[in-house]
């Protein structure tokens, strides 16, 4: 049986929504839409910390604004941490998963000390391995003195089972009115990736990947800027016997110093800029204007 296309659109509530999140919701409805398909809206709110109720208002409020219709009701990861425990207990099962204590001034150090030391795609260097292998009396201590560790993923051990399994680390691609490709990935370039935070039972790329199969999402498109990550998530899938989505990865919109619109840099919110007496209709032919998209 052939499913229903289904898209999403997961914002974290960090900060409000700038015009970056705009080119991913009005594409990800348009095209479902044009497809006859579903729209889902997913909050992303694992980080306690930086993530806060008055966002994620503000969140409804800019794509009320916009225009834009999903299906009810919002799945909030925060409300459902037992899925990625189940996820990550799956994979620490077949020992795939081990503790990393290590801080980051000490992930730092350890990688300044190597000089073969690569990075990973987000520029980060490549996790030096300080507590692969470590044996279980440390790891007994550390856990005995209360701290809390990361969960990483052997990169090399997670390689070897996909290969056994005979899975190819591909996955597909589309073009909104062009034509699909295949994507040959390279997880390896994550090197041993954190797969439950210290402060979470869970990470960015373990629950985008269980929520995306949990709630039957058959394309993901989302910005350039996480074109890189999908490799790991295909990686995920394959351990984890996941469907495989289509994936497209648009481009994205430049603020004014000409990187990519980020709240952490503060840059104009649609909130802003609706106050500024802003319509949806220049918002679409900003977007269309600057990333290249065509929206009908």
């Amino acid at each position: 049986m052939q499913l229903r296309p289904t898209f999403r659109f997961a914002p974290s509530p960090t900060g409000r929504l700038h015009l970056g999140h705009a080119c991913s919701a009005i594409l990800n409805h348009e095209l479902a839409r044009s497809m006859g398909g579903r729209l889902i809206v997913r909050i992303e709110d694992i980080d306690r910390e930086r993530c806060r109720e008055e966002y994620v208002h503000g969140i409804f409020e800019d794509l009320h604004w916009l225009g834009l219709d999903w299906e009810r009701p919002v799945r909030r990861q925060s409300e459902h941490l037992d899925d990625f425990r189940a996820a990550w207990a799956r994979l620490e099962a077949t020992g795939l998963l081990y503790p990393c204590f290590a801080t980051r001034k000490e992930i730092e150090q350890a990688a300044a000390a190597d000089a073969s030391c690569a990075h990973d795609p987000d520029g980060s260097p490549l996790y030096p391995g300080v507590w692969r292998g470590a044996s279980a009396p440390s790891v007994a201590a550390r856990l005995a003195a209360g701290d809390k560790p990361a969960l990483r993923l052997d990169m090399a051990k997670a390689l070897h089972v996909a290969r056994n399994r005979g899975i190819d680390l591909v996955y597909p691609t589309f073009t909104p009115g062009g034509a699909d490709g295949l994507v040959i990935t390279r997880p390896e370039h994550w090197g041993d990736a954190v797969i439950v935070r210290k402060e979470a039972p869970t990470s960015y790329h373990l629950s985008v990947v269980a929520d995306d199969a949990l709630q039957g999402i058959t394309h993901v498109v989302r910005g350039r800027d996480l074109e890189a990550a999908t490799d790991l998530h295909r990686l995920l899938q394959a351990l984890l016997d996941l469907p495989l989505p289509h994936y497209h990865h648009h481009g994205l919109i430049p603020g004014p110093s000409g990187l990519k619109l980020s709240k952490s840099l503060n840059d104009q919110s649609l909130a802003s800029l609706r106050a500024a007496g802003v319509t949806p209709l220049q918002v679409r032919e900003r977007i269309g204007s600057t990333g290249g998209l065509s929206f009908g």
